[in-house]
């Protein structure tokens, strides 16, 4: 949702001060206004004592006119706009009469005018400065309330963001805990103590990690990584050989930001979908390029795709009424799972339509998920030591940075 960028404003910083600013220098410029016209027209010099004393007039009941209207701004519309009207007839009517009582006054017998006449005659003065007084007024109290009511509602469009950040984040947690504490279960039950023990204690040190970063924070792809590694070292225990990684990250790429968490759901994707099934396991390959001022991001794997048969619990027959109605084939998953909708969600709320979020499943097998995202460079934090490969069979991390391309060809 688009929303209203209006800063505040420093001169309105102090909204009494940027007042009385404002009151000294209208007034005074209307005073310095009359008093360069009389002059120049060859008015008597001590003509400036009577224009002072209107413009005190004036700049004293146009106080009087801010408390009132300070009331009336937050009444209804109607209330508001007659209740000026008739308070602005009377500011405009009493200045008039000061100004005819001043005047007669100052000129005494020399003009044979009654003060109805000057009253009239003086009408159109007051009129003007205090009309425009009053639409002044009023303009810039309308629109600092709308710039507060924007700051307002841009502070709670981003904690709404922040919200669904922290709640797409926190979902995965319960999703990897579950399979995790599963595997230790069996492990327990199995009466491997050994092997329970050094899952446990890589999932502390995994868990330890993550929750460090705030939801929905920004890391670079080297951050990322590490996190990444310390995740797989628990699924090695699981599947041993049969899960191997293939990693290629070019050095450009390394100091990218994104969103923490977005590798791990992909690659627990993978591992439920393409090496759990298969007694062969599956090879899952991580590559990130930077591509003129863009991060692409590939997660593949060997599995037998999405489109290929597998298992199905068809002890819901729920579920498969459901998948019939949704066009979907008994005996094909109905999703690929909780982590590329999490994935999708979250990359939608962080960079709306500035991302490129894509899955794609071989004839022969395989499926794929490219990202990209805008190419911003993370702040420099701490050196961390780069992450090292993992040391089971078939694990492989490769840096490398290739010929330099134009800015936008495609890799």
């Amino acid at each position: 949702m688009a929303v209203l960028q209006l800063k505040p404003a420093p001169f309105f910083a102090s909204k009494n001060r940027a007042f009385w600013n404002l009151q000294l220098a209208g007034w005074g410029a209307a005073f310095l206004l009359r008093a360069v016209s009389a002059l120049a027209n060859q008015q008597p010099f001590d003509l400036l004592a009577l224009i002072l004393v209107t413009t005190i007039t004036g700049f004293s009941i146009s106080l009087i006119l801010s408390v009132i209207y300070r009331k009336l701004i937050h009444q209804q519309p109607l209330v508001t706009w007659g209740v000026t009207a008739l308070v602005l007839f009377v500011a405009v009517l009493l200045h008039a009469s000061i100004d005819a009582w001043v005047q007669g006054v100052y000129y005494g017998a020399t003009r044979e005018t009654s003060f109805v006449q000057r009253l009239i005659g003086l009408l159109y003065l007051p009129l003007t400065l205090l009309g425009g007084w009053s639409a002044l007024y009023y303009a810039i109290n309308f629109f600092l309330t709308v710039e507060r009511q924007a700051d307002r509602l841009e502070r709670l469009e981003a904690q709404a963001t922040a919200a669904q950040l922290a709640m797409l984040r926190y979902q995965l947690n319960p999703h990897f805990l579950f399979n995790t504490l599963n595997s230790i279960s069996t492990l327990v039950l199995l009466k491997q103590t050994e092997p329970a023990n050094a899952m446990l204690t890589r999932l502390s040190g995994f868990l330890r990690h993550t929750l460090v970063a705030e939801p929905g924070s920004q890391v670079s792809l080297a951050q990322e990584i590490e996190t990444l590694q310390l995740y797989l070292d628990i699924e090695r225990m699981r599947f041993e050989e049969r899960l191997r990684t293939h990693f290629e990250i070019e050095d450009a790429a390394m100091d990218a930001q994104l969103p923490a968490m977005l590798l791990q759901p992909l690659v627990e994707n993978a591992i439920k979908y393409a090496v759990s099934p298969q007694e062969e396991g599956a090879r899952i390959s991580l590559t990130a390029r930077v591509i003129g001022d863009r991060l692409r991001l590939t997660v593949e794997d060997t599995g037998p795709g999405a489109e290929q048969p597998q298992l199905f619990d068809r002890t819901h027959p729920d579920e498969l009424r459901a998948e019939i109605r949704s066009g979907h084939t008994p005996g094909r998953p109905v999703s690929t799972g909780v982590g590329l909708a999490n994935i999708r969600n979250r990359l939608m709320q962080a960079y709306g339509e500035a991302h490129l979020f894509e899955t794609r499943s071989e004839p022969g097998g395989g499926f794929t998920v490219l990202i990209e995202i805008p190419f911003v460079r993370a702040a420099k934090s701490e050196p961390q030591a780069p992450p090292a490969p993992a040391v089971s069979p078939g694990a492989q991390v490769i840096a490398f940075t290739p010929p330099q391309r134009a800015s936008g060809t495609p890799a």
